[in-house]
């Protein structure tokens, strides 16, 4: 049986500051709660961001992750996803970006997708001016406990089985269900 350990975020994580001084990047992307991070012109059907504001974006990697402070249904306290675009992107400098490591990315990814660092959150953050946005200094973001297991293997092995578990659970929701009712001998879709 494996051990776990509470660590702090700053632990397996540092903020990235890059910033994008000669615009070498230009494709924007956002973090959604229900997409995840995609690219702004896909999400808003238009470009947000341009040439002349772009320079004091964070630069974005792919398997950065990034935290957006807007709260909603789905992520009521802001989500944090993962870039996995498999390109990098900037990101406004209203989002909190990061970069970890000595951790497995996709265990830490599934945790963030859980409500387990929500309460840290509502507890450390401040819907402040804006009800619709958690304020919550950098310094105390990055103190976020988070327990993982000791064992990298284990951490990659839990990844991969709640991985596969939701590619079932979509699998299943795509097909049609039947009703056990029937036309002609044949089975009725609903």
């Amino acid at each position: 049986m494996y051990s776990w350990e509470q660590r702090k975020l700053s632990d397996i994580s540092t903020k990235v500051t890059t910033k994008n001084v000669d615009v070498h990047y230009t494709e924007t992307l956002t973090n959604s709660a229900e997409q995840g991070i995609i690219s702004q012109v896909d999400f808003f059907d238009k470009e947000i961001s341009n040439k002349d504001n772009i320079n004091g974006y964070y630069i974005v990697d792919n398997n950065d992750f990034i935290y957006n402070p807007r709260i909603s249904t789905l992520a009521p306290v802001g989500p944090i996803n993962r870039n996995k675009l498999n390109r990098t992107g900037i990101m406004s400098p209203l989002y909190t970006v990061f970069r970890s490591s000595n951790v497995d990315l996709g265990f830490l990814e599934w945790y963030f997708q859980s409500s387990h660092w929500h309460r840290y959150m509502k507890l450390n953050g401040d819907s402040g001016a804006r009800a619709d946005r958690i304020a919550i200094k950098d310094s105390t973001f990055f103190e976020m406990p988070i327990k993982i297991p000791v064992n990298i293997k284990e951490q990659v092995l839990i990844g991969e089985i709640l991985e596969k578990f939701n590619q079932y659970i979509t699998l299943h929701q795509q097909e049609p269900f039947l009703c056990g009712n029937s036309i002609n001998g044949g089975v009725k879709l609903c």
